[in-house]
């Protein structure tokens, strides 16, 4: 399907995803601001090292081997392994391979995490056509752009009601992503929206026993965004009215009005896709601002473990039985899942290590006596003062009666941190050459296209 880059006026473009649509195919990327431009390159760049990280976790090993298995045209590559598989089997693994360690961007807003939907449906479309770099950061810019505005509209209503926002969300956002790389025109877009919005699904029961349905939330979306985009392209028929409407996706998922006329709104100008914050811990995001606050009181007073009494963190109410309830569980974590949603191990193994990374997700850091000791002795205070964000208060009292306080705050993009990530993650499985050729992607424009980036993985 021919992309013609143009707004019909006289389509039926009253419905919301038929604006966002013909917002999203008429974008140039002349027309994308350089800030975008590098938070694309960042945003591949951390995926990479994620799905790097994560390919060989079991449960990216499994999702690698059914994509696999499946058979189908050689179109992208698996990364991190040898086989090609096709565009939407890619999608599927390397999706959930950036979200099984829980280490992905995150919307502060909606709690969705759009990078590791967004980015790879990019990259397997983009690697099946060779399409230039420039033309793949358009693609994550509208991808990123139309996650926040959907998730923001929900705000935290789809957890509310037990559904995963990143698989709700998701694959609203790869389809129109997808769309940019298949060339499709407004009217096809607007049905793969209505396509994707069936898709929607995920629930949240994953926490009750630590299981893995949730790292496959992002892949499935991808994959799912990819098939509504394919089939558009088709002339497979979705409902227009898939955002709004009386069996839409708000009406559906949250059982009310939800205020949709607004996703639309500063479209162009107000960038709201640059709202996803960056993860530096394997943690739920909430924990990480309090991992980043006792870092830091550590290293500015030379606070010891062992010195430590008590730490008490002020949080926000939305986020206390995330991380903080069943409390028996967060201070004895049973497995990475439970460890990853725990405030108080967190907090604890950071005090403990000096610092928070993969490795303290692994059975043998779980199980360790003196940091349960000092998770005991983490506690949590509702502060009502607190919003929506992930911000909070820290206090640490030591054994001889000193106190140090410091807020719990969300650090803006920082991209050498985000290089540092990358190379943690990803150093073990590449050359030198390798880094370099992905570290570049800081530095917009970019040269060649993605099967020569994904070519210097291999």
């Amino acid at each position: 399907m021919t992309n013609e880059r143009r707004i019909d006026a006289d389509a039926p473009a009253a419905s919301m995803a038929r604006r966002l649509a013909d917002w999203a195919v008429a974008l140039r990327p002349a027309d994308i601001p350089e800030r975008q431009r590098r938070l694309a390159g960042l945003r591949v760049i951390d995926t990479l090292g994620l799905i790097l990280a994560g390919c060989r976790t079991p449960a990216a090993t499994a999702v690698y081997d059914f994509a696999a298995a499946a058979g189908g045209r050689a179109e992208a590559t698996l990364v991190g392994g040898r086989a090609r598989v096709p565009a939407a089997m890619a999608a599927l693994a390397h999706g959930t391979a950036a979200h099984c360690r829980d280490f992905d961007d995150t919307f502060p807003d909606s709690v969705v995490h759009p990078g590791s939907v967004v980015v790879p449906v990019a990259l397997a479309l983009g690697e099946a056509s060779d399409a230039p770099l420039d033309r793949v950061a358009a693609a994550i810019v509208v991808g990123y752009e139309v996650a926040a505005r959907l998730g923001a509209a929900a705000g935290r209503g789809f957890h509310a009601r037990g559904f995963h926002a990143t698989s709700v969300v998701g694959p609203l956002a790869a389809a129109v992503t997808a769309a940019r790389l298949l060339g499709l025109d407004g009217e096809r877009l607007a049905s793969a929206f209505g396509l994707a919005g069936s898709m929607s699904g995920g629930l949240l029961e994953f926490a009750a026993e630590g299981t893995w349905s949730k790292w496959l939330h992002p892949g499935w979306a991808a994959q799912g965004g990819i098939t509504a985009a394919a089939l558009a392209a088709r002339g497979f028929r979705g409902p227009g009215t898939v955002l709004e409407g009386r069996f839409g996706l708000y009406r559906s998922f949250l059982g009310g009005e939800t205020p949709v006329a607004a996703l639309a709104d500063g479209l162009g100008t107000l960038w709201k896709g640059e709202g996803a914050l960056f993860k530096h811990y394997p943690c739920a995001h909430v924990v990480q601002p309090y991992v980043d606050a006792v870092l830091a009181l550590g290293a500015a007073h030379g606070v010891a473990a062992a010195d430590v009494d008590s730490v008490r963190c002020g949080i926000a109410a939305w986020a206390v039985p995330i991380v903080c309830e069943p409390r028996a569980r967060k201070i004895a974590p049973a497995n990475d899942m439970e460890a990853i949603a725990s405030l108080p191990y967190q907090l604890a193994a950071a005090l403990v290590d000096g610092g928070v990374d993969l490795d303290t997700l692994s059975p043998r850091r779980l199980a360790r006596a003196p940091v349960r000791a000092l998770a005991a002795r983490v506690t949590h205070v509702v502060d009502p003062a607190l919003g929506r964000g992930f911000d909070g208060t820290l206090e640490i009292s030591l054994a001889d009666g000193t106190v140090h306080r410091a807020p719990a705050a969300s650090a803006p993009p920082d991209p050498a941190r985000v290089v540092a990530k990358f190379r943690a993650n990803a150093g073990a499985a590449l050359s030198g050459a390798a880094l370099a050729r992905i570290e570049a992607l800081t530095e917009p424009p970019w040269e060649g296209g993605v099967r020569d980036l994904l070519g210097a993985l291999r």
